[in-house]
């Protein structure tokens, strides 16, 4: 594999991490085309006592 794919591949992962850690209540997508990440959508909701 290329380095640059390789990065890429890196990139998209730290992605979703961080998508994944930034939301307390919701969902992350992650949307895939031909198996490749194209998307990564994040659904956060406020809960209030």
């Amino acid at each position: 594999m290329s380095q640059k794919k390789e990065d890429l591949e890196q990139e998209i992962i730290n992605e979703i991490l961080k998508s994944i850690k930034d939301v307390k209540f919701g969902e992350v997508l992650i949307t895939i085309h031909n198996s490749k990440v194209v998307q990564i959508d994040k659904k956060e909701k406020k809960r209030f006592g």
